[in-house]
This record gives C-alpha cells, sequence and structure tokens, in this order.
C-alpha cells in the first residue's frame, strides 16, 4: 500500500511540476535561449554552490585517491569491470526504452543483456558486439517524465549525488520505488544468492569506474574554468536536454555515456 500511496504522490508532484511551467495555453514553456537549451532555474545557487564545494572537497579526499588506485589495476581489468556495470545498467535503460516507445532499443538492449550475462560472463565481455548488437543509449526514468513531458523544475546539487533537478530527482526515486530490478533483487527482497552490500557496492564502483577514466578531464575541466559551478550546471543541463530529445551530438566536452564522462580523447 505504501508503494502505491508513492507513486500515486510522485505522479501528483510531477503533474504539478509540469503545469508549473506551461503557459496559459496550457503547453509547456521551453524558455529557449540562443543556443536553444532549455533555461532552467537555480532557485537555490547559494546552498548548492556550498553543496558543490563539499563535493569538491570530498572528491578530492575520498574518490580521486580511489580512482587513482583503480588505475593502477591491469586495463582489461578495468575494461570487464565497466562492460559489467553497463550491463547491469540494461535493467533500467530497458523499461525506459519501453515507456519512450522505443520498442526496437528496448529489443536490442534485451538482447544483448541475456547475451551479455550468459556467454559474456555477467556482463564482463561484451559479446553481443561482435554479433552486431551494438550498444545502445542509456535511458532513465528522469528522461522518460521529460519524454512525457514533464518540466525539469529547478536545478539543485546532491551531497555525493551531485547536479540534478526535480524532474530527475523524482526519476531517480521512481528508480528506487520499483524501476531498478537490480535494486529489487538486492535491497528490496531477501534473496538467497544477493545481498544489499552487492548494490551498494556495484554504485560504489560505478562512481569509482566513471572517476578514474575521466582524472585527466576533470582536472582541464577545473583549470580552464573560470567558475566551474557554473560549467558544471551547464553541462549537466544541455547533457540531460540532448538525451530527452535524442539528439545525436556530444555535449561539449562530453562523451554519451553520463553527463559526467568527459571526453579524453
Amino acid at each position: 500500500m505504501s508503494r502505491q500511496l508513492s507513486i500515486l504522490i510522485l505522479i501528483i508532484f510531477t503533474f504539478i511540476n509540469s503545469h508549473a511551467n506551461a503557459g496559459d495555453d496550457g503547453k509547456l514553456k521551453l524558455n529557449e535561449n540562443k543556443n536553444g537549451y532549455i533555461e532552467v532555474g537555480d532557485c537555490f545557487e547559494r546552498v548548492n554552490r556550498g553543496i558543490f564545494a563539499f563535493n569538491q572537497a570530498l572528491d578530492k579526499v575520498i574518490f580521486k585517491p580511489l580512482a587513482k588506485g583503480y588505475r593502477m589495476f591491469p586495463q582489461p581489468m578495468r575494461s570487464g569491470t565497466s562492460n559489467a556495470l553497463s550491463n547491469l545498467g540494461n535493467v533500467v535503460t530497458i523499461p525506459n526504452n519501453v515507456l519512450q516507445g522505443q520498442f526496437k532499443d528496448a529489443g536490442i538492449n534485451s538482447a544483448r543483456f541475456v547475451i551479455n550475462s550468459t556467454l559474456g560472463i555477467a556482463g564482463i565481455f561484451d559479446v553481443a558486439s561482435y554479433y552486431g548488437l551494438k550498444k545502445r543509449d542509456k535511458e532513465d526514468y528522469g528522461q522518460t517524465l521529460g519524454v512525457w513531458g514533464a518540466g525539469a523544475g529547478c536545478y539543485f546539487v546532491l551531497p555525493v549525488l551531485g547536479p540534478t533537478t526535480v524532474r530527475d530527482s523524482i526519476g531517480s526515486v521512481v528508480n528506487i520505488i520499483g524501476g531498478d530490478a537490480w535494486y529489487n533483487v538486492t535491497v528490496a527482497n531477501d534473496t538467497q544468492y544477493f545481498s544489499e552490500a552487492d548494490y551498494y557496492s556495484s554504485r560504489l564502483l560505478s562512481g569509482v569506474d566513471f572517476r578514474a577514466k575521466n582524472l585527466e578531464s576533470f582536472d582541464s575541466l577545473e583549470n580552464s574554468s573560470v567558475d566551474l559551478y557554473a560549467s558544471v550546471r551547464s553541462l549537466y543541463l544541455q547533457d540531460r536536454y540532448r538525451k530527452i530529445r535524442n539528439i545525436d551530438k556530444t555535449t561539449d566536452t562530453l562523451s554519451d555515456d553520463d553527463w559526467e564522462e568527459l571526453d579524453t580523447q
């Protein structure tokens, strides 16, 4: 009962958030700037900057050293870890493919998940690519809400987790409530083979893996930005705009995998 109530609250919240960005005709006000991107209000900028500074300090003390240590492992081991984490991410991408009407992508991602989870040994090897099933873009519930017309709402920064918007944070809660099969298997249910530690360890490892891929790129962004907070905010919002509209173009200094993953090529 509590789960159904939570979902109902989220639907109402999303409806209100969407209509808060609507004009008199009920259509979504995009408020696009000269670059074509939607302007999103930074309603809590002072607080956001404080949390951003905290996250930067935490990164320097914990995550960057962990990433440097992770970089010392052999490349095949790191590639296998990235493949396994990417394969695990399909448990969220596939239902969002369906919700967005991307049935072809849903089929390809489902086939990739089955093949890589079995022949690829839990996703360590990307065997599906050898069969012509190339990796598709990630999808999440925040993107799905955007496709359905929900406005972004205010931009804000979460401790440790980083940048988000009202819409994307709602999407994250929907994911936790029941959208992530990996979460349901490990945390929500008492299963024989997996525990809560498996879920949280995979989330931590995913963050370390991403950080290790982008050590030099983050340093470059930090050194070249007059206002690092504003730069990160802009990159995040631009990338989310493009992903929701399926614009096949990489955000400046960003790869297509994650908003944070800077292009080091």
